[in-house]
């Protein structure tokens, strides 16, 4: 058995999912302004829009003077640009709203699981931390998405500095939890920013493959999980 402490988790799309794709929800706001531009259309640009504000501006901007609220205002501006919106008074609208929209539950829900899992992981005793490449509403969605009252800390790249899979994200983590790397795992579903990034400063991790085809040929068997359910018992046996 893993002389386990501290459990820390990733979020999105490990324990918290979009309730629909990006697209719809883009095109959905774009409607209610009366501009008709479809969800596909609309998932290429932001695809595009994301990767190049990404490049420009790092981890939300935070080492550059942005505020991540600015950060993804622009990016969502960008996204209706590339597909064909150019008034400017209805950009800023639409982009201010989604940018709230995405505070709350009404566009996440829980991957399967999640609620249960977390729950007897804090009934076993682990000390409990959010490690995430998210900005500074992470806090308020885990509040919406009634998870946050399960993490002894909730550590987000643009609080920390450093986004996965820099190391720094992960050793700020095991100062808030108080513990070696050895005593500590991480339960994620990217391969290089979760499961490899949490082992090459010492932690233990697991990779989520729920919606995945195939398995990562350098994780063993053991250290995948199928769904989150699967988590205690690979722990206990591990």
């Amino acid at each position: 058995m893993l002389k386990l402490r501290l459990l820390t988790w990733d979020v999105k799309d490990t324990l918290l999912r979009m309730r629909q794709p990006l697209g719809q929800s883009y095109a959905a706001e774009a409607r209610a302004h009366g501009v008709p531009v479809q969800p596909e259309a609309l998932a290429r640009a932001f695809r595009e829009a994301y990767g190049e504000q990404s490049r420009r501006f790092p981890n939300y901007g935070r080492g550059q003077g942005l505020s991540s609220r600015q950060w993804w205002v622009d990016v969502v501006k960008q996204t209706f640009r590339l597909s064909g919106v150019q008034d400017e008074r209805v950009l800023t609208l639409m982009a201010e709203k989604l940018y709230q929209d995405y505070c709350g539950a009404g566009n996440w829900e829980l991957l399967p699981g999640a609620s249960e899992t977390l729950r007897q992981c804090r009934q076993r005793g682990f000390r409990m931390g959010v490690v995430s490449n998210f900005d500074q509403r992470l806090e308020t969605i885990l509040c919406q998405c009634n998870l946050r009252h399960h993490f002894d800390f909730v550590l987000s790249s643009e609080a920390a500095g450093f986004a996965k899979p820099d190391g720094r994200i992960f050793q700020q983590a095991l100062r808030l939890g108080g513990v070696p790397p050895g005593q500590a795992a991480h339960v994620g579903d990217d391969y290089s920013r979760d499961y490899r990034a949490a082992r090459a400063v010492g932690m233990h991790s697991f990779l989520l493959c729920a919606d995945r085809q195939g398995e990562q040929p350098e994780v063993p068997p053991e250290h995948v999980l199928p769904t989150l359910s699967h988590l205690l018992a690979l722990v206990e046996k591990g």
